[in-house]
């Protein structure tokens, strides 16, 4: 395992279920959806553990094996829509994050996040949170042709912030971003506070570390 205690040259963030609990909206879209269909809506409880798995994921767990009688693109901009026009209702900071990315400026460590979610609904959505306005980058699913678990935009990344990946830390909740990581060359860590499935074992997922809480993070780096 990498020596952690040395300090990184930049840390890098997955979104959702890592820096932002956006799972009620991204639940509420999906009922929304389901209810404009006739369909019986999901609980909280059910969509939670999906959410980092974006519009695909949910409508999969929404509609099941009735997805193959609707048109999926028609279904996926009908939740995209709704997302947009109510974004941030219900989402928030996980807690002990601020601390994190206030240490990480103080400390004159560059951050930044890598995220699946289309880059559109991420400039949308980051602005609502004023300590994510100070993110140096930022990487969507669809800003560059491959997205994780493919490395290239953490690597892609570590170009605009001048950096090299190897020296670099990835920070996120799902096996993609640990592969994408690893891939890249950097440290990994799983946030265990995000939105890993019951069945999920992150502990075979090849990570360099694994926190149960952003503050484990500062333990690193202090």
């Amino acid at each position: 395992m990498t020596n952690t205690k040395s300090l990184p040259a930049a840390v890098l963030f997955d979104l959702d279920g890592t820096l932002l609990d956006t799972a009620n909206d991204l639940g509420e879209a999906l009922n929304y959806v389901l209810a404009k269909h006739g369909l019986p809506l999901v609980a909280r409880k059910d969509y939670r553990p999906v959410a980092s798995d974006g519009a695909k994921g949910l409508l999969e767990l929404g509609f099941k094996e009735k997805l193959a009688y609707f048109d999926y693109d028609q279904l996926r901009a009908e939740f995209l829509q709704y997302y947009q026009d109510n974004i941030a209702k219900h989402t928030c900071l996980y807690s002990g994050v601020s601390k994190v990315l206030a240490t990480l400026s103080a400390l004159n460590i560059p951050w930044g996040i890598v995220t699946n979610k289309p880059e559109g609904l991420t400039q949308i959505l980051l602005p609502n949170f004023d300590e994510l306005i100070q993110s140096q980058v930022m990487i969507g699913g669809d800003s560059l042709p491959e997205r994780k678990p493919h490395p290239l935009p953490l690597i892609h990344a570590c170009r605009l912030l001048n950096v090299i990946p190897s020296n670099c830390w990835y920070v996120g909740d799902a096996l993609r971003d640990i592969q994408a990581g690893n891939n890249a060359n950097m440290l990994s860590i799983v946030a265990k506070w995000g939105y890993i499935k019951a069945d999920d074992n992150c502990y075979e997922w090849g990570a360099d570390l694994l926190i149960n809480s952003p503050e484990e993070l500062l333990n690193c780096i202090a």
